[in-house]
């Protein structure tokens, strides 16, 4: 959303200049985060494995870009070399993505390099975005640019986004958004340009933008306006061919994420669920055993095996609590206390990772005490945190 504001500051992107008794426009949420958001809306929608940011800058988006399930490698590329050493620790793992890995795998490598340049490893990406990159190129870059992202990197899609210089009679100053920029295209000539290149390279292009205009001032369109490109030809076989060339980009940064797709980390997480399932059953046993009485399997006093009594039924019950209470229930024989392999597999998102008993029991092998067919996770009854 945009709002007019009277003598004050004109801010585009965080760039202030002093501009007094002159209308400014300023956005909410800022205009870089609306970029990045429509990019990430992008992902969530299409669910592209490989992304790349060509001039990456701050890595703010691959930041954003991070947490994206679906991603699998997601890399930066940046001519400057500093910015790059400088923000690279910002994309790595923190402790939380150890106690809850994703379910993917996740490489991210930054690249120092030219964007103008062909590098092998930036082949076969599913997302290529330049977010207010051509605006900086002079007018050899820019006839460079098509041939080598459009052409030889080839993408399925590519996003790019560039100053809509229409929106610009709205700012107090007639000067280019950022002094680096060498020109600034209106609606007419960006879509006159991005329409050439699609049809060259086998590419169909829709127009859209972000930071909209503020009431009565709708004919100049957004303030960023915004091409969306998918190939519509089928892959070359040079962009198959991934690894199979030129490395001219140099590596300033990479790390990988632990996932659910590495055994170590997969047995951990499912270790932890099951001992959290199974410690929250034995606790409602616990307080079953103080509330209610329990009463012998069988009219045989001998048979020490007793039943496992929940908490007082709930007056509805869902389908998935339905369902629960027809799984083999924990129950508890002398001191030891033992909950069915069926049942753990039961809760979502061990099914999810496990798949079926014989996987879980597998997982839980040499980690977690089993009873002796293997069926039942075996705990004390009461151990010392119990008192």
């Amino acid at each position: 959303m945009a709002e007019n504001n009277i003598e004050c500051n004109s801010v585009v992107d965080g760039n202030v200049e002093e501009v007094p008794n002159k209308k400014i426009i300023k956005f909410n949420p800022p205009l870089y985060k609306q970029r990045y958001q429509f990019v990430k809306k992008l992902v969530e929608q299409h669910q592209p494995k490989k992304v790349a940011d060509l001039g990456c800058g701050d890595v703010c988006l691959l930041m954003i870009l991070k947490y994206q399930k679906c991603i699998e490698e997601l890399v930066g590329v940046d001519i400057n070399e500093e910015r790059l050493k400088w923000n690279g620790f910002r994309l790595s793992p923190c402790m939380g993505d150890h106690l809850d890995p994703r379910e993917l795998d996740l490489i991210i490598t930054l690249y120092h390099g030219s964007v103008l340049e062909k590098d092998c490893r930036l082949l076969g990406f599913d997302l290529v975005a330049c977010i207010e990159l051509i605006e900086h190129f002079d007018s050899e870059d820019l006839a460079k640019f098509p041939e080598v992202v459009f052409g030889y990197m080839s993408p399925a899609m590519i996003v790019i986004s560039t100053p809509n210089s229409d929106f610009n009679s709205l700012f107090p100053s007639a000067v280019f958004r950022d002094s680096d920029h060498k020109f600034e295209w209106s609606r007419m000539q960006f879509q006159t340009w991005a329409l050439d290149v699609a049809n060259h390279y086998s590419y169909s292009v829709e127009f859209t933008g972000v930071g909209e205009p503020p009431a009565g001032a709708e004919d100049v369109g957004c303030c960023t306006q915004i091409g969306v490109f998918r190939k519509i030809a089928k892959a070359t076989e040079s962009a198959v061919l991934e690894h199979h060339g030129e490395h001219v980009y140099e590596v300033i940064y990479t790390t990988s994420y632990p996932s659910l797709q590495q055994m170590d980390y997969c047995r951990r997480v499912v270790t932890y669920l099951v001992y959290r399932e199974v410690n929250r059953m034995k606790r409602r046993y616990q307080v079953s055993l103080r509330q209610h009485e329990l009463e012998p399997e069988s009219a045989d006093t001998g048979n020490p095996t007793r039943k496992f009594i929940s908490d007082p039924p709930v007056p509805v019950l869902t389908e998935a609590d339905k369902a629960m209470e027809m799984i083999s229930q924990p129950f508890c024989i002398g001191d030891k206390f033992y909950v069915p392999l069926e049942r753990i597999i039961a809760y979502p998102r061990l099914g999810h990772i496990c798949g079926n008993v014989e996987k879980l029991r597998e997982f839980l092998a040499d980690v977690v005490e089993l009873n002796c067919d293997g069926s039942a996770v075996k705990v004390d009854l009461h151990d010392c945190g119990d008192y």
